[in-house]
């Protein structure tokens, strides 16, 4: 009760966490948050492979494209035949939009929660500190997306070889069934950074996680030492 009276009695902005671990880590979890679902979530590529059926004939750029969430079959391209019939619509293989949209849902969620204790930090740091259940709370909290940070990391990163691997002009020339030539190979470089920025992520909320414990009471001494001027004996 006496915490939601708090939070009503307004909000009274302190910056001063900023300059303390505690807040300054929780700023860049917030930074690095949005560059991994930012860089996953908004991309799109294409992949190009060239069809020539005589020397002669000037090449066809054959151009698949692909995108966030990554259900390669959700783009059909079609392949001209030599002897002049209607193609039927050919399908990149795979689909790996769960550990893509596993990653991407783990960085929003990431992103809220940095807003919302970044919130009580700076405006309701006397409600976070009053008593044991923020710290401990924030602590449990911060523990579990560490954890996250590392499945949805490791299983993004397996998904990344595999989008790779699928859209690479060089295999899907192997099933082409007319005269084909690889090109150049679909611009992955912000997707390699997405998977860094997620390990950067397990860093940072790992690290933090040290931090916050020593704001609950488990990294504090419940019986401290008496001094001379609280009564105690001086030793020997």
């Amino acid at each position: 009760m006496d915490t939601v009276q708090n939070l009503r009695g307004g909000f009274s902005l302190d910056l001063g966490p900023l300059k303390e671990p505690l807040g300054f880590i929780r700023v860049l979890e917030w930074v690095f948050a949005i560059f991994a679902f930012a860089t996953t979530g908004g991309y799109s590529g294409k992949t190009h492979f060239e069809v020539k059926c005589k020397p002669t004939d000037e090449p066809t750029d054959i151009s698949p494209v692909f995108g966030y969430p990554f259900r390669l079959a959700a783009h059909p391209y079609k392949i001209p035949l030599c002897n002049g019939s209607e193609p039927s619509p050919t399908y990149l293989q795979g689909d790996f939009s769960s550990s893509a949209e596993f990653y991407v849902c783990v960085g929003v969620f990431a992103f809220l929660y940095c807003t919302a204790t970044l919130v009580l930090y700076l405006g309701y740091q006397n409600v976070y500190r009053q008593t044991t259940r923020g710290p401990i709370i924030d602590l449990v909290v911060t523990a579990a997306f560490a954890f996250l940070w590392f499945v949805s990391s490791s299983a993004w990163g397996k998904g990344l070889t595999d989008v790779k691997w699928a859209t690479n002009p060089e295999h899907l020339v192997e099933s082409c069934k007319t005269v084909c030539t690889a090109g150049a190979s679909p611009s992955m470089g912000r997707l390699n950074a997405s998977v860094i920025f997620g390990f950067l992520n397990l860093i940072l909320w790992g690290g933090n996680c040290w931090f916050i414990y020593k704001e609950t009471p488990f990294h504090k001494d419940p019986n401290p030492p008496a001094t001379m001027e609280e009564g105690g004996t001086p030793g020997p």
